[in-house]
């Protein structure tokens, strides 16, 4: 876990000569004042840019520097994980990145972006994206998580989940298969070259110790049992042929199949989903004797009919699911068959591929025969260079063969890695286990914050939202403070996971003027109920324009404005 203990800033933005120093461990809730101007979300600005060389705001990197002082801009960021502390030094004008740990500065000789890199990669362990989805909630330059890109949801999950090491491993492993195909197209190409020299060179020597028409007319024998095989693999591969396409014919319907097998999957989905909502509107009636929402008594009579018409409706599912599971064996029975068959078809395949590899060498074997012939018809007498050249043919021909051995095992483990590294292989899995969590964490933070709702997000990170009566929704289709409520919940879940899995977990959580937009008074109630639920390690800064909530929060600070320099109030 990152620990941020304290930050300092001087000459950053609006703020002068003197250090702005906040302890960020103090306490477990803080609230920051100030007018409008006043310098109140400079935090944000001195974080971010500590940590990632660039504002939380949409600021150009040189209006970051005061612009009455115009140089030695410095901020300066203290956290601890576990027993390593650290301190980030990083300025402009002069420009300033430094990391030290445990009271020494990181070696400097890397360019700066492997500076950065060391810092976000091996330290954080998360990037800005990351950083901004888990840490802030803000109103200016926030892109909420169902705003980002499909791929820069990935990246944030995969922080999340400690697992984008997968994808840097992905990436090598390409780059390692695709050098090892190389090596392999190159090394077979040798090979044959070699062994049809190899081939050459002992039939010349061998042959050149006999009778030449006694081998001659051997080798045209061996040409015509040659033939009459080639003639009987082509045979059994028409057979193998015939068996495909008669085996091939009994399945035409596999892919229906497979479409009705997903399509009775989704019924079964929707049977329970329909049926948890039904047994979750029984609870509703038996644990309320009025609305939550309108206030007004819902009469007993009505409550039991309602109960009544619904166990009637669970019964009507429930006896579908019945149905369905009946269909389901049926269709996974016509699949095992399917795949039976299939797999009796890849074996007829597998026997053809044999008989045209056997039908291919001996036809190769026979064009070596004629050559031979024709070499023994003009060839008396053997030299020693050609023995000579024949040793060193094999002694070539054996080093190729085992480097090419070499590299095909290699390569059979990097296929394995590429297909596990995949998006669809250890990655996926590791994500499909967490986001049954992840939409219960949502919901379960959207309903404290009275906004009854279903949200449900998919593996590739596509959100699904239903109202009570199974509309259905996105996040576009909601109200600014709708929206801001289903952020607020993702921003309180991914926090919740990155203290299940102690990946990019921090004590630190801002909102930034959050309370001063789109949340009524009870959301903002309800949102402060949460904030004060918040582990015991967690330290919450709000930055608000409110005064009436001074009160509300353990500490406070108010920053003002004097000769056009921000500072905090004494």
């Amino acid at each position: 876990m990152i620990v941020f203990k304290n930050i300092k800033w001087k000459n950053f933005l609006s703020t002068g000569n003197v250090y702005t120093d906040i302890p960020l461990n103090r306490h477990p809730t803080t609230l920051i004042m100030g007018e409008n101007g006043a310098g109140k979300s400079t935090l944000l600005d001195a974080l971010t840019f500590a940590l990632f060389g660039k504002p939380y705001r949409d600021i150009n990197k040189p209006q970051l520097v005061n612009s009455i002082n115009g140089k030695e801009c410095l901020v300066e960021l203290s956290f601890h994980i576990g027993e390593k502390k650290y301190l980030i030094r990083r300025g402009i004008k002069p420009n300033i990145f430094e990391i030290w740990v445990d009271g020494e500065m990181l070696d400097q000789s890397a360019s700066l972006k492997d500076y950065q890199d060391i810092l976000e990669k091996m330290i954080l362990k998360m990037n800005y994206k990351s950083f901004t989805q888990i840490v802030i909630l803000g109103s200016a330059s926030f892109t909420p998580f169902m705003q980002l890109s499909a791929s820069d949801r990935r990246a944030v999950i995969e922080d999340l989940l400690d697992i984008q090491i997968f994808s840097s491993m992905n990436v090598l492993v390409k780059e390692k298969l695709s050098s090892l195909k190389e090596i392999i197209s190159e090394t077979s190409i040798r090979l044959s070259g070699v062994k049809e020299k190899i081939d050459l060179h002992a039939k010349h020597i061998e042959e050149l110790k006999k009778n030449n028409q006694d081998i001659i007319d051997a080798r045209r024998d061996e040409m015509e049992r040659n033939g009459a095989e080639i003639d009987k693999m082509r045979l059994l591969s028409e057979k193998a042929q015939e068996d495909i396409d008669r085996l091939l014919e009994s399945i035409l319907d596999a892919d229906s199949i497979l479409r009705k097998q997903k399509k009775l999957e989704g019924y079964e989905v929707k049977f329970e989903t329909n049926k948890n909502k039904l047994e979750k509107e029984i609870q509703f009636y038996a644990e309320n004797d009025s609305c939550p929402t309108c206030k007004q008594d819902i009469e007993k009579i009505f409550k039991e009919m309602e109960t009544s018409t619904i166990i009637g409706k669970i019964k009507e599912i429930e006896e579908g699911m019945i149905k369905l599971e009946e269909e389901k064996n049926a269709v996974l029975q016509r699949i095992n068959h399917i795949k039976q068959t299939n797999a009796e078809v890849s074996d007829r395949q597998r026997d053809i591929t044999t008989h045209s590899t056997s039908i291919s060498h001996l036809q190769k074997r026979n064009r070596s025969i004629l050559q031979e012939i024709a070499q023994l018809e003009s060839t008396k007498s053997i030299t020693g260079e050609s023995k000579e050249q024949s040793e060193k043919l094999m002694i070539e021909l054996t080093e190729l063969i085992e480097k090419k051995k070499t590299t095909a095992e290699e390569r059979q483990y990097y296929d394995v890695a590429a297909q596990l590294l995949k998006d669809g292989g250890i990655k996926a899995k590791i994500i499909k286990q967490y986001l049954p969590v992840i939409n219960k964490m949502v919901n379960m933070y959207l309903s404290n914050m009275d906004f009854f709702v279903n949200f449900t997000m998919d593996e590739e990170f596509k959100e699904t939202i239903k109202s009570r009566h199974r509309d259905d929704f996105s996040y576009a289709n909601f109200s600014e403070g709708e929206k801001q409520k289903i952020d607020l919940s993702l921003l309180l879940t991914w926090r919740a996971v990155a203290r299940i899995k102690n990946s990019v977990n921090t004590n630190l959580l801002i909102l930034d003027e959050t309370f001063d937009s789109s949340l009524d008074s009870k959301g903002t109630d309800s949102l402060l109920q949460i904030l004060y639920t918040m582990p015991e390690n967690t330290n919450v800064f709000v930055i608000s324009h409110k005064d009436q909530l001074h009160d509300k929060f353990a500490h406070s600070y108010r920053f003002e404005k004097k000769q056009n320099f921000s500072r905090l109030a004494v």
